[in-house]
């Protein structure tokens, strides 16, 4: 909690206002150590003042949603006690954080609805986003998860070797895999090794690569043959509370005499990769302050550069935390202009991509912020797979 109050007298804050209603607003829940098994089915409020007490309004029939939490209780039943008792929450309170974003412009912190931000405005409060405590305070890793992530990745890597040298085989053996039983093997493989992930992994070649997002199915898989270009995006982290995610993509030719142009649309993406750590190593050892936005910039003007500007449809990069995307900085001046710090202990993925009609190339490593550094968290693809 001091801490936190250390941080909003940075800011100049008043206060911080956590809100919820049947759990839309996960971050509170994580921020403040909350079980997410409780009924929240009304209204709870939990303020954290610059200085002094906690502060909690609750409904009478959850009266005890909060009572993990140190603070002052008040409790409310109907719709007028309930104003009365929000105005009481803030009362001496001039501007204060919400999760909230200006225009929705960081959707990842934006959870308060706008009639509760009308509410608390028309108690004469100013509310600004939460955004960079969010990250302060829910990105921002300890020693133990930055390990949680390190040793995923140490399984992740195996398991993505064994994938492609499975095709292989499965070439040599004449029966080919499709698409959806060899993301079935993925998935295999991440239980037996205590990994977890909420969905995917994308497994895709040709014009499937070229969908950033394409899922098989049983029904839509395609074989991969000879001749095929192949694209695995994985994702997982340890199966044990508090771990973090590690999140890579590689790519590889079914064959050795790669079209020369797939060998030079990854040459290109790779170059856009690595300006992009460049980029981010530059400032980390100069200690220098360095935003979101500024990594998405050298990823893409590399891309634009070399003419294919309008193929790289996606942001750089994203946040990871125990969530695949976390609430920290995204690589990001497309989707979002992403004005955040890249802070030290925070880890985030640098994927720029390429999107063509019959093929799509996308290069993805994990990047670790340090004090006075930067550093790749596991293997880095130098060239196109021969598979």
């Amino acid at each position: 909690m001091s801490s936190i109050q250390q941080a909003l007298e940075e800011l100049d804050l008043d206060a911080w206002l956590f809100f919820d209603h049947h759990q839309r607003d996960l971050i509170a829940y994580q921020i403040l150590g909350l079980p997410t098994t409780q009924m929240a089915s009304r209204r709870w409020y939990y303020l954290i003042p610059r200085q002094g007490t906690p502060q909690k309004l609750v409904h009478r029939i959850e009266s005890k949603i909060l009572d993990t939490l140190d603070g002052d209780k008040q409790v409310y039943s109907g719709w007028r006690e309930h104003a009365e008792g929000l105005a009481k929450l803030l009362a001496g309170s001039k501007r204060i954080a919400m999760q909230y974003s200006p225009n929705c412009a960081i959707p990842y912190v934006s959870m308060v609805d706008g009639g509760t931000l009308e509410l608390v405005r028309s108690l004469g409060v100013e509310v600004v986003s939460s955004a960079d405590l969010v990250q302060t305070f829910h990105a921002t890793l300890s020693a133990q998860q930055i390990e949680s992530h390190l040793e995923a990745g140490q399984k992740m890597d195996l398991i993505r070797a064994a994938a492609f040298a499975q095709v292989t085989e499965s070439h040599r053996n004449r029966r080919p895999l499709n698409e959806y039983e060899l993301q079935g093997w993925l998935l295999e493989s991440f239980e037996r090794e205590g990994l977890f992930a909420d969905h995917g992994p994308i497994v895709a070649v040709n014009a499937h690569a070229a969908d950033p997002h394409y899922s098989p199915s049983a029904t839509t898989a395609s074989l991969i043959q000879p001749n095929d270009f192949l694209l695995i995006d994985m994702w997982a982290k340890l199966n044990a509370p508090g771990s973090v995610y590690y999140d890579i993509t590689w790519t590889g030719y079914c064959g050795t005499n790669v079209p020369s142009e797939i060998d030079n649309v990854f040459e290109i993406v790779k170059t856009a990769r690595d300006a992009a750590f460049e980029r981010v190593k530059r400032a980390r050892a100069n200690n220098g302050k360095l935003h979101g936005f500024e990594v998405d910039d050298a990823a893409r003007e590399s891309i634009t550069q070399a003419g294919y500007g309008n193929q790289f449809v996606h942001r750089t990069g994203h946040s990871i935390t125990t969530d695949i995307h976390g609430t920290g900085a995204n690589m990001d001046n497309l989707e979002t202009h992403d004005t955040r710090l890249i802070l030290p202990h925070t880890i985030f993925s640098i994927e720029p991509g390429i999107y063509l009609d019959h093929f799509g190339i996308r290069s993805e490593f994990d990047v670790l912020a340090e004090e006075r550094s930067a550093r790749v968290t596991g293997a880095i693809q130098q060239a196109l797979l021969r598979i």
